[in-house]
C-alpha cells in the first residue's frame, strides 16, 4: 500500500484541517456518495451534472492556482500535481495518459473511482462524469498561467460502471 505524503495541519482554535494552506474536510466515502446519489435520484443524472459542472470547474481552477503558488509549480506540472493529489485523497487512481498544454488536449485513465462503490459497480451507465469538469478547470488554469485562453470540454469516454471496462477514460479537448 502506498502511503500518501500529505501533511495535515489542524488549527488548535477552530479544529479545521488544512493541507497546503487550503481548508479540508475529511468524511467517510459512504457519507459523500449517499448525499451525491440522493441528489442525483431527485434531479436525474443530467441535471446533477449540469449543476455540478461550473462548481467543479471553478474549484479545480482555484485549487491549481493555489497549489501552483504554494509549491512554486508551473505549466503542465500543476496538472500532474493535481492528478496526483486527487489520487492521494481517495477519489481514485488518476493516470495522465497524454496531455498537450498548448491545445488543452489530454486523456486520463481512472481506476478505482470513488463513485463506483459496490452498489454501482455494474450500474450499466457512466457514474464518474463529475470528474470531467475538474479536468477542464485544471487544464484551463495551466493555459491561463501561460497567458493563453482555452475553453475546454472533457467527457467520460467510458466508465467502469458500464460493465465493459476495468477503468474509466476521460478525454479533454477544445470546446
Amino acid at each position: 500500500m502506498v502511503k500518501p505524503q500529505i501533511e495535515i495541519e489542524v488549527d488548535d482554535v477552530t479544529g479545521r484541517w488544512s493541507v497546503d494552506a487550503l481548508p479540508m474536510i475529511l468524511m467517510p466515502q459512504h457519507f459523500y456518495l449517499n448525499n451525491h446519489y440522493a441528489i442525483e435520484a431527485a434531479l436525474g443524472p443530467e441535471k446533477l451534472a449540469e449543476i455540478l459542472r461550473p462548481a467543479g470547474h471553478r474549484s479545480a481552477y482555484f485549487w491549481c492556482e493555489k497549489e501552483a503558488a504554494h509549491h512554486g509549480l508551473s505549466g503542465v506540472e500543476v496538472f500532474r500535481h493535481y492528478m496526483r493529489r486527487i489520487t492521494q485523497r481517495g477519489w481514485g487512481q488518476f493516470e495522465v495518459l497524454a496531455v498537450d498544454p498548448e491545445t488543452g488536449r489530454g486523456s486520463v485513465r481512472l481506476r478505482n473511482s470513488a463513485f463506483i462503490d459496490e452498489a454501482r459497480r455494474n450500474a450499466g451507465r457512466k457514474v464518474c462524469t463529475m470528474f470531467a469538469s475538474w479536468l477542464e478547470g485544471s487544464l484551463e488554469y495551466v493555459a491561463a498561467s501561460a497567458g493563453r485562453t482555452l475553453t475546454l470540454k472533457a467527457c467520460e469516454a467510458y466508465c467502469q460502471a458500464e460493465g465493459q471496462h476495468d477503468h474509466c477514460l476521460f478525454e479533454v479537448g477544445p470546446r
